[in-house]
């Protein structure tokens, strides 16, 4: 019998719905304290999962919701490159 791989599955931080990890852009805390898009997904730190489309980036941001996952505040240089970052990706 086949051995069937699960699909590792994350949060999205604005609409708090689980999706399958690769589809969703992690943002992570590095233990340096710099917070950053991470696009490999494989940076040690805290990390905080979103999905690429702007509502989502939206709420959790609005929410602060962003802030609370990485136990940080969230930088307005960060929030523009997210959206740099969603719009290319997404």
């Amino acid at each position: 019998m086949p051995k069937v791989k699960k699909t590792p599955q994350r949060m999205c931080v604005g609409c708090q719905e689980m999706k399958p990890k690769k589809q969703l852009i992690r943002v992570v805390r590095t233990p340096d304290d710099t917070v950053e898009i991470d696009p490999t997904g494989k940076k040690s730190g805290r990390g905080a999962y979103i999905c690429p489309g702007l509502e989502c980036l939206t709420k959790a941001l609005k929410g602060k919701r962003l802030d609370k996952a990485l136990q940080r505040t969230i930088s307005q240089e960060l929030v523009e490159d997210l959206k740099k970052g969603l719009v290319k990706n997404g």
